[in-house]
């Protein structure tokens, strides 16, 4: 956890690391499809603003930063950082979309010191969880599969032409169609989320080239029809209790403020 909050406070993140409230690695090491010597190293967090930056004027909904290029994709040993305001992360939880969801479930590097995380928000996850995530998660996946038949527009920096001459296709983009439908799978089923996925042996076998486009194809058109099916008969709320998920993040300002507010400063 140390060398994260360093990550993020070097990087140029302007308050007191007192503000940070949840602070994670994502992407595939998250998944449990990282494959060493490939994937750069990607942060994630949400902190609480002092009062003075959500009360005033100078309001900070996020802070992003990476070591890459624009223009290229990044390296191993290139590091990105996400960073949420509690307010901004539950706003984008309304909408569903599964990286918010995955705050959720993503446990911290070292949990010996609770936070207001803990204490408010943690509690109401299976509360949190919608029809409507399941189907950003179906929207999600149904975009990987187009990004790998040219269907759609391949993202920042396109596909990855090593990976293609190497396994003629965009293995990564499988393994994120499969992925996805996994995580919705579970969702439904047993309404929590399970990270890294169980399956992520099966992922890296995905990233690794050993199966066909077509194979792959192939599973996730089960996956798909079976997660709509899910989603038919699921009892999930449509959308999210939008007061209970308000109290709780006011209940978080609140009590993180108490404690913290005589220290908090901006750096």
């Amino acid at each position: 956890m140390s060398t994260l909050l360093n990550h993020v406070m070097t990087n140029g993140f302007p308050l007191d690391p007192s503000s940070i409230i949840h602070l994670f690695v994502g992407g595939s090491t998250l998944h449990g499809a990282k494959v060493e010597g490939y994937d750069d190293l990607d942060i994630y967090g949400c902190y609480v603003e002092p009062s003075d930056r959500i009360l005033g004027i100078k309001t900070m909904e996020h802070f992003v930063w990476s070591s890459g290029s624009q223009a290229e994709k990044n390296t191993a040993n290139d590091v990105d950082i996400t960073m949420y305001s509690l307010h901004r992360w539950a706003e984008l939880m309304m909408k569903g979309n599964p990286a918010i969801l995955h705050y959720l479930y993503a446990y911290p590097l070292s949990s010996t010191n609770p936070t207001v995380w803990d204490k408010h928000i943690i509690p109401l996850r299976e509360q949190l969880l919608t029809k409507k995530a399941a189907k950003q998660y179906l929207g999600f996946a149904n975009s990987q599969r187009m990004r790998l038949t040219g269907e759609r527009g391949m993202g920042r920096h396109g596909q990855r032409p090593d990976l293609i001459e190497k396994y003629g296709y965009d293995t990564k983009f499988a393994m994120h169609y499969v992925r996805l439908l996994l995580e919705c799978r579970e969702l439904l089923t047993d309404k929590f989320l399970t990270l890294p996925l169980k399956e992520k042996d099966h992922l890296i076998d995905i990233r690794k080239g050993k199966y066909t486009q077509d194979q792959v194809f192939a599973e996730g058109n089960a996956l798909m029809k079976e997660c709509e099916s899910l989603l038919e008969y699921s009892d999930l709320p449509e959308n999210i209790d939008v007061h209970l998920l308000s109290n709780a993040v006011a209940n978080a300002y609140r009590e993180h403020w108490e404690i913290n507010e005589y220290k908090e400063k901006i750096w």
